[in-house]
């Protein structure tokens, strides 16, 4: 009679997984919101970048992106951050920050962003 070798994993190897997909879900679940974040900063600063070539002064480009922010819930950026560049032939907003992401215990990811009109 001739025996197979079994396959599979054994059980350490299973909590071994488990914990590792456990960290890339939690990982995952917790940088959502800052990305969605970044995507509705991104998309205020395009349309403040085509509100600035159409004449609007800073000032109201600041105030239009604090009103903007409020509806898409932007708490990491006011429109005092915002950098607003009108020498060129097309208006550039730019802005840079950080957010921190609380993972477990004293554990916190750092995500550092730049959102930029400059590749419309």
């Amino acid at each position: 009679m001739r025996m197979k070798s079994q396959r599979g994993l054994s059980l350490l190897g299973v909590l071994v997984v488990g914990a590792f997909a456990a960290f890339v879900l939690t990982i995952g679940f917790r940088t959502v919101p800052v990305i969605n974040e970044y995507l509705a900063i991104k998309r205020i600063v395009n349309v403040l970048a085509d509100e600035g070539d159409k004449g609007v002064p800073a000032l109201e480009l600041r105030r239009s992106f604090d009103r903007r922010g409020q509806i898409d819930d932007v708490s990491s950026v006011s429109g005092v951050d915002l950098l607003i560049d009108k020498s060129g032939p097309r208006t550039r907003v730019e802005v840079d920050y950080s957010r921190t992401v609380p993972l477990v215990a004293n554990l916190s990811l750092l995500i550092d962003l730049h959102a930029s009109s400059e590749a419309r």
